[in-house]
């Protein structure tokens, strides 16, 4: 049965076979049980599967993300990059924005007639509030069987991915993200348990022979 996640949990990053399940079972819709024990339909919803790829391809904060408009993206010689103010910190975003997430987001504003300067995920001329998202995601995950996972997961999955193909770069994470600490990104990526295990899979792999 289907029952509503606790908003503020503390959410972990996603594997790709997670992320790939999510958007799967999003576009292609699901039927489920809800808390009163009813049969409920979830339906195939591009805008909510476009506004968490969106965020876990850009590392946005969800809410940047719900307020993004084409004309935020700027070409600037043979790149795109976001020209945006972030929301809680304040700051300038000014990071590339891939070719191929830029074409994905052309194309779903086409579809959907949206102009350059309207919020691109707004329905009905209203921005969808984090909470509503977390609901609908909320109902695709327990659907999933998947846990501990919120709207925040796909940020996180997004300096995990940075992190470990960059050679475990923390550096680089911090500054992807925004953060004006590395003691934060750190933490966030919990990079002393991953050192930890690290060590200790060393030791085991030097010294285990029975």
């Amino acid at each position: 049965k289907i029952v509503a996640a606790g908003y503020n949990k503390k959410t972990r990053a996603l594997s790709e076979e997670e992320y790939r399940n999510i958007m799967e079972a999003i576009m292609s819709g699901f039927t489920y049980t809800n808390s009163d024990g009813t049969n409920k339909t979830f339906r195939p919803n591009k805008r909510l599967a476009m506004i968490l790829q969106t965020e876990t391809v850009s590392g946005m904060r969800i809410g940047d993300v719900l307020k993004l408009r084409m004309n935020y993206i700027v070409r600037d010689g043979e790149r795109y990059r976001l020209d945006l103010t972030e929301e809680k910190t304040g700051k300038r975003r000014e990071f590339t924005v891939s070719r191929i997430l830029y074409n994905s987001l052309r194309q779903y504003s086409i579809d959907n007639n949206i102009e350059e300067t309207a919020p691109l995920f707004a329905k009905n001329g209203k921005i969808p509030t984090e909470r509503a998202i977390q609901k609908q995601l909320a109902i695709v995950c327990q659907y999933l069987g998947l846990h501990d996972i919120s709207t925040h997961s796909f940020r996180k999955t997004f300096a995990s991915k940075v992190y470990t193909d960059s050679g475990y770069d923390v550096r680089l994470v911090q500054q992807l993200l925004q953060h004006s600490s590395i003691t934060t990104t750190q933490r966030y990526l919990g990079t002393t348990s991953r050192q930890i295990e690290d060590a200790l899979q060393g030791v085991s792999n030097s010294f285990v022979r029975i």
